[in-house]
């Protein structure tokens, strides 16, 4: 028989928006400490005899027991029931699944070619063939092993449905989702949050946590990196301020769910060396009621970037649009940025101001939010995406090397309404079948350079000073 479910309220947080129902801790990398019920959280210590209200304390460790304190990140949940009281884990639907964790000659192929996706198309939605956040969550490529905890890899998702009684759990790394049609909510266990198009959510490693969808069908993209976590990039000479603010990033509040049902039950479906288990429960996993820690999963709006560029002359790198960063052993080198094209002023004289062409040491996956991308206003579309591998040529396309060339250069908005993203990596990736062969894929992509003109004259010098009065 099922017990009847006990519900809680959320203490000492702030509210965000009118569209979300949910209170956050504000705040990036603090020491959060939250609880459902008052008094829960032991004081003084982390693992008393008996902990209040007969909780057993658990807990969750991002880094290893020996990591200085400037990096170690670990949470203490106290819960109802250790998460440890589950069946024995199961292949989940025989193997039979779009995600690959392993990206090797057997799974993946390499490709140098660069390629786009028209947007990729939510199945159908009816409740015989509903697809929830784990059956629509396909692998695009990546790179490296989780079982060496070295590389990364990049999904889409496209849901129909909301998962009922079963979370997921990701033991390979941590997941940056960027949701593009539809908000997520999203059930934690340290708490609720709902992440809508435009804002973006990171869950670590070992997080169990469970996807609704509040506005019917959804579809975005996933950043999984096996290696370190995300971290604000260092500002270096723009100062103390900028990019992304630390206390615009929200952290859930303790709230928990005490049901349990030794008939229905729920499942947990775990991703474990690019596998994807199962085991079933007869418990919610959502039942801690009270945690500490700064190791917590998070939330925040795009709207919130404090763009920085050029007021004077020169397209500058995108690295100044760097949301988050997951670091590599070489300094200056990511394992994965994440970076936005946000809405902005563009005031640059004597300038090419389109992103230059370029040939990158690092590969460049890029997805479309909403609006029109600056660099190519013509087949990168929303809930698509392209792909340049390392030092694939790309850049802007002919009609926008036109326009460029030929536009008043007076002080002028860029992106309004709009708002593209970057998944850039120092690894080269490798492309699952099913990105390769998806019909989404643009083969005519490689024409949108082919019109570029060609302008050199040997015999005129179009000579271009800039202004000494700018």
């Amino acid at each position: 028989m099922a017990s009847k479910p006990t519900t809680s309220q959320p203490r000492r947080a702030q509210h965000t928006d009118a569209d979300d129902p949910y209170e956050y801790q504000s705040g990036f990398g603090n020491h959060f400490s939250s609880e459902a019920l008052e008094g829960a959280l032991p004081v003084g210590q982390n693992t008393p005899q008996v902990c209040p209200y007969g909780l057993y304390a658990e807990q969750l460790s991002g880094t290893a027991f020996t990591v200085g304190r400037s990096g170690n990140q670990r949470s203490w949940l106290y819960r109802i029931r250790p998460s440890v009281m589950h069946q024995p884990f199961e292949p989940y639907r025989a193997g039979k699944h779009a995600v690959v964790g392993a990206f090797d000659s057997g799974t993946t192929e390499p490709t140098p070619a660069q390629i786009r996706w028209l947007p990729f198309a939510i199945p159908a939605s009816s409740d015989s063939d509903a697809v929830d956040f784990v059956d629509g969550l396909h692998t695009i490529g990546g790179a490296g092993d989780p079982a060496l905890k070295s590389g990364i890899a990049v999904h889409v998702y496209m849901a129909t449905a909301s998962m009922h009684r079963r979370a997921f759990c990701n033991s390979d790394g941590d997941l940056l989702l960027v949701p593009q049609q539809g908000r997520l909510d999203i059930a934690t266990e340290f708490g609720p949050m709902v992440v809508a198009p435009n804002e973006i959510a990171v869950i670590q490693r070992g997080m169990r946590f469970s996807v609704a969808l509040p506005d019917g069908p959804s579809r975005g993209y996933v950043l999984e990196v096996y290696d370190g976590h995300f971290e604000l990039p260092d500002l270096g000479p723009i100062g103390a301020n900028g990019l992304a603010n630390p206390r615009d990033f929200k952290t859930p509040v303790a709230r928990y769910e005490n049901v349990a049902d030794d008939d229905a039950g729920w499942s947990v479906v775990t991703k474990y060396q690019g596998r994807l288990f199962v085991a079933a429960q007869h418990h919610s996993p959502f039942d801690v009621v009270a945690w500490h820690g700064n190791y917590a999963p998070f939330k925040y709006s795009l709207a919130d970037f404090s763009a920085i560029n050029s007021v004077s002359f020169d397209h500058v790198d995108p690295s100044v649009f760097t949301v988050l960063t997951c670091k590599s052993a070489h300094p200056g080198t990511a394992v994965a940025d994440f970076v936005i094209f946000p809405p902005r002023f563009e005031v640059q004289m004597h300038t090419f101001r389109p992103p230059y062409f370029h040939r990158n040491c690092m590969s460049e996956f890029m997805g479309l939010i909403c609006g029109e991308y600056e660099a190519k206003k013509h087949g990168f579309l929303p809930g698509g995406a392209s792909l340049h591998s390392m030092m694939a040529p790309h850049g802007p396309d002919a009609k926008t090397v036109q326009t460029a060339t030929t536009r008043d250069l007076s002080p002028a908005r860029v992106a309004d309404n709009t708002m593209a993203f970057m998944f850039e990596s120092m690894f080269q990736l490798r492309l699952t079948p099913w990105a390769v062969q998806h019909r989404q894929r643009d083969h005519d992509y490689y024409k949108v350079w082919q019109d570029i003109p060609v302008t050199f004259d040997p015999h005129q010098r179009v000579v271009n000073l800039k202004d000494p009065t700018v």
